[in-house]
């Protein structure tokens, strides 16, 4: 559908929510995307492990113009890299996932968003892979899943329908944003990097101390556990306190040991 006017463009900058494509699989959904971004005046693409390499001619000839967007688009080695910066993430699911997770609709999570970015956060929405989806380490590293309330018996979207729906609907809202859910002096989220870090560490004095058994269950352990804490929207000093709490509890089975 046709409807470009090059006297009204606008600069999509990096004010709107960041998307994040992991393992994308062809260049041309990469370019598809890149032009839905562009309908709803979205300008960050970050990429995760693109399937046929960066950069790609099919990703620029199937943008059809949005090229910006392919111009700027950023590489990233794993999920956790392209998210570190971020303080809110949704992760663009339609699955179940045996999790416990917040689902919006796009409608609410645009709003959720837009009243994040109006408070300093810096958000992000993880798409997974054309054929797959993403997977459960993927969204657990998420804040919540969106899903779009489509027909059950066939739910099942291309990537840049995803894209575009979730879009048009951060679009619409313009820079309406509810007040009442303004709170500037409230401490942001703290960045994914400082909760990955977390995580990681936890994790790996739970295996030291031999929690995580049986081995074939670690994964699920996992997956719960930093579920647990994402809902919980840490900020960088509760995550400071919980280093600290990890350290005391670790020093006092350490001593408990020596006794």
């Amino acid at each position: 559908m046709a409807g470009t006017n090059k006297s009204k463009t606008k600069d999509t900058g990096t004010a709107g929510p960041v998307v994040i494509l992991v393992a994308p699989q062809l260049g041309e959904n990469i370019g598809m995307v890149a032009r839905a971004m562009l309908n709803c005046e979205l300008g960050e693409l970050r990429l995760v492990r693109p399937r046929d390499g960066w950069p790609n001619d099919a990703a620029i000839n199937a943008a059809s113009g949005a090229d910006k967007v392919i111009a700027t688009a950023r590489l990233f080695p794993d999920t956790a890299a392209a998210i570190a910066d971020l303080t809110m993430v949704y992760a663009a699911s339609a699955r179940p996932r045996g999790m416990v997770k917040d689902i919006a609709t796009p409608r609410a999570a645009a709003v959720a968003m837009r009243t994040a970015l109006a408070k300093g956060e810096r958000v992000g929405i993880l798409f997974g892979p054309e054929r797959s989806g993403l997977l459960n380490d993927d969204i657990a590293l998420a804040d919540a899943v969106i899903e779009a309330p489509l027909n059950p018996a066939f739910a099942s979207l291309n990537l840049a329908q995803a894209v575009l729906i979730i879009g048009y609907e951060w679009y619409q809202l313009g820079v309406e944003v509810p007040a009442e859910r303004l709170d500037s002096g409230a401490a942001l989220p703290a960045p994914k990097a400082d909760l990955v870090n977390f995580f990681e560490r936890l994790e790996q004095h739970l295996d030291q101390s031999g929690f995580m058994r049986p081995p074939e269950k670690r994964p699920t352990m996992v997956r719960n556990l930093r579920n647990l804490f994402q809902r919980a929207r840490l900020t960088e000093a509760e995550v400071k306190t919980l280093h600290g709490v990890i350290s005391a509890l670790w020093d006092a089975g350490r001593k408990m040991r020596k006794d």
